[in-house]
């Protein structure tokens, strides 16, 4: 869209009817010259290549809806009448022309001299428009204040003036302007503050804009809407404080606006205090009709961020009941089911949203996962294979592929991995990973490992791949590689803690470079000082140092934050070899209760207990 459009479309400046036409003088030249005008002018609109900028004194649609009452009676200006002659037509002209080929200097130079000349409200709104276009803050003022002298209730120009004053610190003259915004404005109150809440909320100067804001406020500390379109302004030059104030006020004049609450729990939220907002809630919420939906769903979706999840069930079954087909209802509740595990009442709500073709991807998505859960894989691959978009798409296909080997059918699986469709490197590698994985668990490793080769060698470097290709390199007993890929990852990210633990575990569990192995799972545990996983390599690093009571200590803490079956191997291990043996039976039986079938706790108790 160019400049001439744009402006025409935006504020309807029709340059075919700029002048009054004294048809007694009217020359056949001056005739001539106007249709040349209009048709030049046409012909831009239809052709013309500026790109579109926003204005940058533009108000956003925000706020509540444009409320209806009888226009407010304006005097319009009373526009001179002045004969189009050449210099006028020409300068129209040279103005157009040089918009189209954004030569927005020129445009602006030949509109200011037009406007200055003419005295033309509409060729002065005109000039002033395209000076702000422009950027040209020097040439807008001066339109602007021209603008108003000419057309003084015209709140367009008010809005101009307001904010170049606020931008030169004059906080008194950008009152008077914005005073007169509201008093020739269109529409009630409330919808005149939220114009002037959202121009003023795009400036810069955080400070000045709430120093207006606080003197426009005087004239209105009763008036509901006008605090609430305050702590709008507020809470988005980020003085959540005084947000939360005007808020608060606002409720306290109006303890039924649904969007002031919903601003408030917001604003809270934005601080970090989850808990204040829910208790601000659970103090409303009994004042309020049974069927305000809104609040209530607000509390559910604040209990369930708490993890409160059985609570947030509780309220969204009661919202279920207010609104049975919601889907964002049902859609919350079946991942709230199957987050506690109940998978059939989960799968339940999921299967209303199949029904209802509402949110369909996401429910057969999780449907699908319900299934795989129990071993259902071939209802479950049909699942996957509804999910037609949305951001589970990916997965789905994944899981898919790996259903198919759980089936036997591996050429099938690995078939399909390759026909998935990819957007960026990172869904390439979970491909290349979840290819790798699935004959990895099929023992496959030789194959794997080509897979992985292929993925790597003669590509740029990704930590993803070359971390898994040493996971298996552990499992075929490629401990040079293994390194190999460690290394070379730890060369780029010194830090990578995974690669650190990886990396020190290996050497003390598979080698006798144990002081290695120390520096390394040291430098991990500094890092994450509260990693099981870690835990466990240190705990299992100090037992082939000889330093069992170090040992011991560090493994029942990992044992403290993860009930892991490893790690239970490791400490009945170190206890045993301490010399107790009674405390090693009772860590591998507990653990044995939970695990009855993991390897390797039956590979040490084995071993140790014959």
């Amino acid at each position: 869209m160019g400049l001439s459009i744009y402006l025409n479309n935006q504020y309807g400046f029709n340059m075919s009817t700029n002048y009054p036409i004294e048809s007694a003088s009217c020359s056949l030249t001056s005739m001539l010259y106007r249709l040349a005008l209009v048709t030049l002018l046409l012909g831009l609109a239809a052709c013309s290549n500026v790109p579109t900028k926003e204005v940058e004194l533009s108000v956003e649609n925000e706020g509540p809806e444009q409320a209806t009452e009888e226009d407010i009676v304006r005097i319009e200006p009373v526009r001179p009448k002045i004969p189009l002659s050449e210099e006028i037509l020409y300068k129209t002209l040279v103005a157009e022309f040089a918009g189209q080929r954004d030569r927005l200097d020129i445009a602006v130079e030949n509109y200011l001299d037009l406007a200055r000349t003419t005295r033309d409200p509409k060729y002065v709104e005109r000039a002033t428009r395209i000076a702000i276009y422009a950027r040209n803050t020097e040439a807008a003022r001066e339109t602007a204040a021209l603008w108003v002298e000419l057309d003084p209730t015209n709140p367009d120009a008010h809005q101009v003036l307001a904010v170049m004053s606020l931008r030169n610190g004059d906080i008194e003259k950008s009152l008077e302007h914005l005073e007169t915004i509201l008093e020739y404005s269109h529409g009630k109150l409330d919808q005149k503050l939220w114009m002037i809440a959202n121009m003023l909320g795009r400036e810069k100067d955080k400070a000045l804009v709430m120093q207006v804001m606080e003197k426009l406020l005087l004239e209105h500390q009763q008036d509901p809407e006008a605090l609430y379109a305050f702590a709008h302004v507020a809470a988005r030059i980020g003085n959540l404080d005084r947000a939360e104030e005007l808020l608060l006020a606002t409720l306290e004049l109006a303890p039924d606006n649904d969007n002031a609450a919903m601003s408030y729990i917001s604003i809270l939220q934005k601080q970090g205090r989850l808990n204040d907002a829910l208790k601000w809630i659970e103090t409303i919420l009994p004042t309020r009709e049974d069927n305000d939906f809104n609040l209530r769903s607000a509390y559910a979706r604040l209990l369930t961020d708490a993890k409160r999840f059985d609570e947030a069930r509780r309220q969204f079954e009661i919202l279920a009941v207010q609104a049975p087909n919601n889907s964002d209802v049902l859609f919350a509740l079946g991942l709230l089911y199957l987050q506690s595990n109940r998978l059939d009442e989960a799968k339940n709500y999921f299967k209303r949203l199949v029904v209802q073709d509402i949110r369909s991807d996401d429910a057969n998505y999780y449907l699908g996962r319900i299934d795989e859960e129990h071993k259902n894989y071939e209802q479950a691959g049909v699942w996957y294979q509804s999910v037609q978009s949305g951001e589970n798409y990916f997965d789905s296909q994944i899981r898919y592929g790996l259903i198919l080997a759980k089936q036997g059918n591996m050429e099938a699986a690995r078939a399909h991995l390759k026909k998935i469709p990819t957007r960026g490197e990172g869904q390439a590698t979970l491909l290349v990973q979840a290819e790798g994985e699935l004959l990895t668990e099929e023992k496959l490793y030789d194959e794997a490992l080509a897979v992985y080769d292929t993925a790597i060698e003669g590509k740029k470097y990704n930590t993803e791949l070359l971390y898994a290709r040493a996971m298996l390199a552990e499992k075929m007993s490629r401990i040079d590689l293994m390194e190999q890929d460690l290394r070379r990852i730890l060369v780029k990210e010194p830090d990578n803690v995974q690669a650190l633990n990886a990396l020190g575990y290996t050497l003390a569990d598979e080698t006798d470079r144990y002081q290695e192995a120390y520096a390394l799972v040291k430098r991990a545990l500094e890092l994450s000082p509260d990693d099981f996983y870690i835990l466990d390599s240190m705990g299992w690093v100090m037992y082939r140092l000889g330093r069992h009571e170090e040992a011991i200590a560090l493994l029942q803490k990992a044992m403290s934050l993860r009930q892991d079956p490893e790690i239970a191997a490791h400490l009945g291990e170190v206890l045993w070899v301490k010399g107790d043996k009674e405390a090693a039976k009772k860590v591998w039986e507990t653990a044995l209760q939970a695990t009855p079938e993991d390897s390797r706790l039956l590979d040490v108790i084995k071993r140790f207990d014959e």
